[in-house]
C-alpha cells in the first residue's frame, strides 16, 4: 500500500510538493504550526518561527516519536509559536533551518522516510 498524507485540517492528500509548498504559504500568513496525517496513521508536525523548524514524525497519537536534529549548533532560538498560543524556544540543535525543514518533509513524504543524510534523534 502506498502511504498518502494530507494536512489535519483537509482531507485530499496532498504530493511532497504541494505539502512543501502549502507549508510555505501557511507560513507566510503566520501559521507557525501544521499537521500533517498519513493513511498509515503517522503524522508529522512542522513548527517554525520562520527561520529554523521542529520537524517531528509520530507514529500515531500519543507517540513521543522522533524528531530532526541539527548537531552542534550551540544556540536557542524563539519564536515557535504554537496554535494554542504558546511561544517555545528550543535549543538550535532540536530545530533544523527552514529550507533543510522543507527538504525533509518533501523526501519523507515521497519516501516514506527522512533523508538519510539528516540527523534524527529518537524520543520514544
Amino acid at each position: 500500500m502506498i502511504e498518502t498524507w494530507a494536512f489535519i485540517e483537509g482531507t485530499a492528500p496532498v504530493t511532497a510538493d504541494e505539502a512543501v509548498d502549502e507549508l510555505g504559504s501557511r507560513i507566510a500568513a503566520g501559521k507557525l504550526e501544521s499537521w500533517l496525517t498519513s493513511s498509515t496513521g503517522r503524522r508529522l508536525a512542522v513548527v517554525t518561527n520562520t527561520e529554523r523548524a521542529m520537524v517531528m514524525l509520530l507514529d500515531g497519537v500519543g507517540d513521543p516519536g522522533e524528531h530532526a536534529t541539527d548537531p552542534g549548533a550551540e544556540v536557542w532560538s524563539d519564536g515557535f509559536v504554537l496554535e494554542n498560543g504558546q511561544d517555545d524556544e528550543y535549543p538550535d540543535e532540536d530545530t533544523v533551518p527552514l529550507d533543510e525543514a522543507f527538504r525533509i518533509v518533501r523526501h519523507l513524504l515521497a519516501h516514506g522516510t527522512p533523508p538519510p543524510d539528516t540527523s534524527w534523534t529518537i524520543d520514544r
